[in-house]
């Protein structure tokens, strides 16, 4: 099979699509994790010192936004996977 212009990988441009795009697998991208703070005002974060506790309205196993580069890729739970807290993705975007 040959490759095509459609962008479609064929056994014929599979190499050269891996070359093509191995100078891409190394760049920098930002990856957010959106934790909404309903009602967090300017005061609140003025108030804000080491070691405060910030609550949240999350309920465990409720959906959180996941970003690269500002855009929505995934939605995701956050969990404890032994002494860090860790992000489960339930659904791509």
């Amino acid at each position: 099979m040959a490759g095509t212009a459609t962008g479609v990988m064929t056994e014929g441009n599979s190499a050269t699509s891996s070359e093509t795009w191995a100078h891409a697998l190394l760049l920098l991208c930002k990856l957010t994790v959106d934790l909404p703070l309903h009602g967090f005002t300017v005061a609140d974060m003025l108030r804000l010192q080491l070691g405060a506790v910030i609550p949240t309205r999350l309920r465990v196993g409720a959906d959180v936004p996941l970003r690269v580069n500002g855009v929505l890729l995934a939605n995701g739970e956050c969990e404890v996977a032994g002494e860090h807290l860790a992000l489960r993705l339930t659904d791509l975007v």
